[in-house]
């Protein structure tokens, strides 16, 4: 409740409130005008490392110098997952799920990774504006396991004026 209330008072910024999975649970208008609705979808498909390794289409997204790393860091945090929950836990399900259907997963996985964090400047690729560069600034609700994601562009920056622009375009999607 208490990362909802702060995430409703962010219009005019991207966020999201995801769980450890990677699952986004509410996003911002502004989150939903950058990435597209991620509450959308259903099953393992709602962890957005999942997609990474099973859905092409979500790597459009990101700037292709990033996929690398963006491959190590879900597979790294998975197998953290799994450490800390247990192989019973929904963390072991999925990593499961990821080594049945994913090449480059189960390469990735084999070197043993943990503890690859994100960056702080994230690099998304828009279909409309183009790349932006965003800081991502994390609210962690312990008792949850759940992070208010929040992604700003430095002021006078290029991305911050691309932002601007996709406030307009997510405000005419809303509509």
């Amino acid at each position: 409740p208490g990362l909802l209330r702060v995430l409703d008072r962010l219009d005019d910024t991207p966020a999201e409130i995801v769980t450890e999975l990677g699952e986004t649970l509410r996003q911002s208008p502004m989150g939903v005008a950058l990435t597209g609705d991620l509450t959308r979808y259903t099953g393992p498909a709602r962890s957005a490392g999942y997609r990474w390794f099973t859905d092409p289409a979500v790597r459009r997204r990101y700037a292709p110098e990033e996929h690398p790393f963006l491959s190590r860091m879900w597979a790294s945090g998975l197998r953290e997952l799994v450490t800390l929950r247990g192989p019973g836990s929904r963390a072991a399900h999925l990593a499961d799920l990821l080594l049945a259907r994913s090449e480059e997963f189960r390469r990735v996985w084999d070197d043993h990774e943990i503890g690859v964090r994100p960056r702080e400047v994230k690099r998304f690729l828009h279909p409309e504006v183009g790349l932006l560069e965003l800081n991502c600034q994390q609210l962690v609700d312990p008792g949850q396991a759940h992070a208010l994601l929040v992604y700003t562009a430095v002021p006078g920056s290029e991305s911050y004026e691309k932002l601007r622009v996709l406030s307009v375009i997510g405000a005419q999607t809303l509509r």
